[in-house]
């Protein structure tokens, strides 16, 4: 079984591989590959990969995520949205990256499919 994450560390995740295979990366793609893994998670596990809601009508799949990156536009993301953080003990509040999630094996193969089909995707459109 499959577990729920939240949709904000696995767009860290797909934004760190795409960059990292010089691949292009923007908002409507996200959401495009949010609808993917959702497909895929709901197909293997049974239930749904994010804690977020998840929308099929509108031109997003989870909301959150389409707001931190609608800055970006049309553009390429480089690095992917941040969030406050403080630490217990601590008064000093600190902006990070989001986490990359702790895949299990079977987990991070659903993901690395979605990836892989978007870059054929991408590739098709190219020729």
């Amino acid at each position: 079984m499959g577990n729920i994450y939240s949709a904000q560390n696995i767009v860290s995740y797909l934004i760190y591989e795409l960059n990292e295979g010089h691949v292009f990366v923007n908002n409507k793609s996200i959401q495009h590959l949010l609808t993917s893994v959702e497909r895929k998670w709901q197909e293997v596990f049974g239930h749904t990969a994010f804690q977020e809601h998840v929308f099929t009508e509108k031109d997003f799949t989870v909301k959150e995520v389409f707001e931190a990156y609608e800055q970006y536009g049309v553009s390429h993301i480089s690095l992917p949205a941040t969030e406050f953080y403080l630490k217990y003990g601590t008064f000093q509040l600190v902006e990070r990256t989001y986490a990359i999630p702790n895949f299990t094996e079977e987990e991070i193969s659903l993901v690395q499919q979605a990836l892989a089909q978007y870059r054929y995707q991408l590739l098709s459109k190219a020729s």
